[in-house]
């Protein structure tokens, strides 16, 4: 397929980027700073641009089937509305381009599955370090489900940098109120590449946990 990969530099997203291309896939990664895609390969075009920016986008996404998200940022400290704003102009110009297949990470612990990352991240990491962080990935899915677009939502448990296992689960509400499950990034970006050709989750939020 053609896809556009947002997030490409992350650690989620470099995964997108690795195991995307050696599925034969064509991919043309929106970046803010190119020197940090470290892959050189004939199907990967690196394009300098922040999400923030409509222009950035507005020539990206024609002619691609899908649009992956591996969106983020480290700025937990105040209010931030980059994940929101960003995913909103996302979706603006998929809606120009005519693409209608997006799949997008956010994470456990918000909305419809609040309070399953645990109680470590219920009562501690939550409120204390990424309330905002979290706040503005709550409204990211809002704008997301609000989409007439066929979207997925990727959820998943605490990110690792483990290797790729293929022994996940995946489901519409896992997790636990007690205990912190975790997945590898490896892993996620498995399952976002295999729901490419699957409409299983389709408009549907899913939970990734080892």
């Amino acid at each position: 397929m053609k896809l556009a990969i947002i997030g490409g530099t992350g650690k989620t997203g470099k995964e997108l980027l690795q195991q995307g291309l050696e599925a034969g896939h064509t991919i043309a990664a929106l970046v803010r700073n190119p020197k940090k895609v470290q892959l050189v390969h004939p199907n990967l075009t690196v394009i300098q641009g922040n999400v923030l920016n409509p222009k950035d986008l507005a020539n990206i996404f024609y002619g691609k089937d899908a649009v992956l998200s591996a969106l983020g940022h480290k700025r937990f400290l105040g209010p931030s509305h980059i994940l929101s704003r960003g995913t909103e102009n996302i979706l603006q110009a998929m809606k120009t381009a005519n693409v209608s297949r997006f799949i997008c990470i956010t994470s456990m612990g918000i909305n419809d599955n609040k309070y399953r990352l645990g109680l470590y991240y219920t009562f501690f990491v939550i409120p204390l370090i990424i309330f905002f962080y979290f706040r503005d990935k709550s409204k990211q899915e809002r704008l997301i489900k609000d989409s007439n677009l066929n979207y997925t939502i990727v959820r998943p448990g605490q990110l690792t940098n483990g290797r790729k296992s293929l022994r996940y689960k995946q489901g519409v509400n896992l997790g636990s109120f007690i205990w912190t499950k975790m997945i590898s990034r490896a892993d996620v970006a498995h399952f976002m590449l295999g729901e490419l050709n699957n409409s299983v989750y389709t408009k549907k939020s899913v939970c990734l946990i080892n």
